[in-house]
């Protein structure tokens, strides 16, 4: 490989706002610690963890790049001490603690994974933060297993197209969310039994309807609000609802006599702040339960569109039309 460069373009967050805050700046090429390595980026997944930081709700670790980018693909361009696993020209994909909006980016060895053959560099970066969040909270901590009643929310977004295909080739039988009519046919697309729009329909009559009365096993929701309660009423008996976000809000009113009655689990995490070895060790969950399915395709990477990195603001702005079905990547030169 040709010589790492000192410099590099990189997508800075000036300020707290909207997508115009997202600029280009050029920046000194990072250098791996113990234990990590460079990577000369090709392309980096948009998540809404990226918009949140951009509006000053969700701040990097301390310690931790504060550009945006939470996963990246690439080539491994340098190898930092102790480093085992990886070698110099490897095709790689990334979890970051952030700094994947650049040419160049650190990630921690064990956060990172081959990229399987015959996937492009675009649906490489596709994969790891959803792919962790799901096979972390979805089988984890919610238990997922061959014949349960799975219930998604935000079907068509990048953790949802995860998660429903996932859940589909574990064995569990899958009901999505959605909010149009498209979104609904492409979850169905995707393996879902049903789906809803949530713009016409209640799902919690068509989760009594489907399951026969029974509720669902697992609930994945990123929605909170007025949600958790009616996630409550649509899960069976020992059901456990896993929330990995708020975006109706945190602070809700829950009838706990019902959770008792049923046996209910909530619970929920988030990634980021997690320590380095929790991130490796779901990581080689991932790399050994996942990746095969992906590798055999029995499970796809939905790419629903993708942007320059100088071209961020454009591609948080599409993020936040809601209007994406699948992954939104930024590409580097």
């Amino acid at each position: 490989m040709s010589a790492t460069p000192q410099t590099m373009t990189a997508i800075a967050i000036q300020g707290k706002g909207g997508p115009d805050v997202l600029v280009a700046e050029t920046l000194p090429v990072p250098a791996p610690g113990a234990g990590q390595v460079l990577i000369k980026v090709a392309a980096a997944g948009v998540n809404r963890p990226d918009v949140l930081q951009r509006k000053g709700l969700y701040p990097a670790p301390k310690g931790h790049s504060e550009l945006p980018g939470l996963e990246v693909s690439g080539v491994v361009a340098a190898l930092g001490s102790g480093v085992s696993r990886c070698r110099i020209g490897a095709r790689v994909m990334a979890l970051l603690n952030g700094g994947g909006y650049a040419e160049y980016a650190v990630a921690d060895e064990v956060a990172t994974m081959p990229v399987p053959e015959g996937l492009s560099m675009v649906e490489a970066a596709a994969i790891p933060e959803t792919f962790m969040t799901v096979w972390h909270n979805v089988f984890e901590r919610g238990g997922l297993v061959k014949g349960d009643w799975f219930l998604v929310h935000g079907g068509t977004s990048g953790i949802g197209v995860t998660a429903i295909q996932l859940a589909v080739a574990s064995g569990a039988r899958v009901i999505a969310t959605a909010g149009s009519a498209k979104k609904c046919e492409a979850c169905l697309a995707l393996g879902a039994d049903r789906a809803v729009d949530y713009t016409a329909e209640d799902f919690v009559e068509v989760v009594k309807t489907a399951t026969e009365g029974r509720g669902v096993n697992v609930i994945l929701d990123m929605v909170g609000g007025d949600y958790v309660d009616r996630n409550i009423r649509s899960l069976a008996d020992d059901g456990r609802l896993v929330n990995i976000g708020y975006q109706s809000g945190s602070k809700v009113t829950v009838d706990m006599m019902r959770v008792m009655l049923k046996r209910l689990t909530l619970t929920g995490s988030t990634l980021r702040i997690r320590p380095t070895e929790v991130k490796g060790a779901i990581a080689r969950a991932v790399e050994e339960r996942a990746l095969p399915w992906v590798a055999k395709g029995l499970v796809k990477i939905p790419i629903d569109s993708t942007f320059p990195l100088a071209n961020a603001g454009d591609a948080h702005a599409r993020m936040e039309s809601s209007q994406h079905i699948g992954k939104i990547v930024l590409t580097v030169e």
